[in-house]
């Protein structure tokens, strides 16, 4: 099956400070899947400070899906990037950073490269489609995740941390 790419971007409203949005964002943990939606499992192992390996097993109507991920974080401006080692869209890249938006408010910003492989090769426009769909799937999952950080940040406060440094 050949490759395919496709650039993608959105942006979510996040119901924290950008700070805030940011550590619970990358503050790594097991029950992550829960939180994006998904039956599965994440294993986190911090290489170095600003490095993470996350290997998600996620439970599909056609078996369990493994991804394998290297995020590289970069805290000063908020952001961070995840790379697809293995799983079914490996070789894509994946930038988000986290912009403020008041004392309250903060906006995540994603840019994506996606790689994934198709029965044969794309069109320009099912390219285009392709990402628009992928597209609105990222953003209704961080839709999600942000009600999970208003929930956690809010009234119960913030989630104990699960970050280890390696």
């Amino acid at each position: 099956m050949p490759l395919v790419s496709f650039g993608y971007r959105f942006t979510v409203r996040l119901p924290a400070s950008a700070a805030a949005a940011y550590r619970w964002a990358t503050d790594y943990a097991p029950d992550d899947p829960a939180r994006m939606g998904e039956n599965g499992r994440r294993r986190v192992d911090w290489l170095v400070e600003d490095a993470v390996l996350i290997t998600d097993a996620i439970r599909t109507d056609h078996g369990v899906v493994t991804k394998q991920r290297l995020v590289r974080l970069q805290p000063r401006e908020r952001s961070w990037t995840n790379t697809h080692l293995a799983g079914p869209t490996k070789h894509s890249q994946f930038l988000y950073r986290i912009v403020p938006r008041g004392p309250r408010r903060s906006v995540l910003e994603f840019v994506g490269l996606q790689v994934e492989r198709s029965p044969r090769a794309l069109s320009p426009a099912e390219r285009s489609l392709r990402a628009r769909t992928v597209a609105r799937e990222d953003a209704a999952t961080w839709k999600l995740l942000a009600r999970a950080m208003a929930t956690e940040l809010g009234a119960n406060g913030p989630r104990p941390t699960a970050r280890r440094s390696g």
